[in-house]
């Protein structure tokens, strides 16, 4: 089908996919080889990371399918339309998701914490248990808390940086300078990798010398729930930066056509924001 017809029509269809149906099989494998690994199978460990390399190869297939239909100029209003909607509803299930989380540190704080501590001195088998934060739980063992004005401040100051420094980028995409653009995307990335180190450093850090892990009662599962999963979404952040950086070397997207570029920016700066709450509610009170 050329660019010219699919022009006419009001919706572009693409021709049937296998990567779909691949992507649900290759998340299949890796669940099941998670809850293998984790109870201890040698199998686990196949399963994982043959979905994992599942997983990737479809991701990268079928995102090649669409940029090469976006790139053979199939995509127009009614298309751009859509991805612009499944990206906005997208990052309200990111939003969603991060709220559970959030609610269930509430909830600990506010509600469970106080109300094992209120219990009767007499009926509890922690009678000397007093509920404050940050608790490892009535039978946890102890440990240190993260310093929030160290690695977490910094790491602040990077994403706050980045989320600057990738509105920079889309500004000068929008006016076309490719080298500009280049720069200001490239130091995106840059902030965002350093973030990522330092944040595994940080959890070193708190595995060996802070006695905080993920078996460190309540706290310690609710900070690495948090931290870990908004670590994953900065990695995946890099690597979708790193991939419109290659696209930009191509020649791809052009002062008006970019959508790609926009969705990724509206990520990152979720990221960002998601970021700040967590150094606020976590790190620092």
């Amino acid at each position: 089908m050329s660019a010219d017809i699919a022009a006419t029509r009001r919706y572009f269809v693409p021709r049937p996919s296998p990567y779909p149906a691949l992507m649900s099989f290759s998340i299949m494998l890796l669940a099941i080889g998670l809850g293998l690994a984790v109870n201890g199978y040698p199998a686990g460990r196949w399963f994982t990371g043959i979905g994992l390399l599942s997983i990737l190869f479809a991701l990268v297939r079928w995102i090649g399918n669409v940029i090469a239909e976006s790139q053979g100029g199939f995509y127009h209003h009614w298309e751009d339309r859509s991805f612009r909607l499944g990206m906005i509803w997208f990052i309200i299930s990111e939003v969603v998701l991060f709220a559970t989380l959030f609610g269930v540190l509430f909830y600990e704080r506010e509600v469970s914490l106080p109300w094992l501590a209120s219990l009767d001195a007499h009926f509890t088998p922690w009678p000397h248990f007093a509920g404050a934060w940050p608790s490892a739980g009535p039978a946890g063992k102890s440990f240190s808390t993260v310093n929030p004005w160290g690695i977490p401040a910094i790491n602040t100051l990077l994403l706050v940086s980045s989320g600057a420094t990738v509105t920079r980028a889309h500004y000068w995409l929008r006016r076309d300078h490719r080298a500009a653009l280049v720069f200001w995307l490239g130091l995106t990335i840059a902030l965002g990798a350093i973030f990522l180190v330092l944040q595994a450093h940080e959890f070193y850090e708190a595995y060996t010398e802070l006695g905080l892990t993920l078996g460190s009662g309540v706290y310690g599962a609710t900070f690495f729930a948090l931290t870990g999963l908004h670590g994953f979404h900065v990695t995946v952040g890099v690597v979708m930066l790193s991939a419109l950086l290659v696209r930009i070397f191509r020649g791809h997207f052009d002062a008006r056509h970019h959508f790609a570029f926009e969705a990724v920016s509206w990520y990152w700066h979720f990221v960002d924001v998601v970021w700040l709450l967590l150094f606020v509610f976590v790190y620092w009170l």
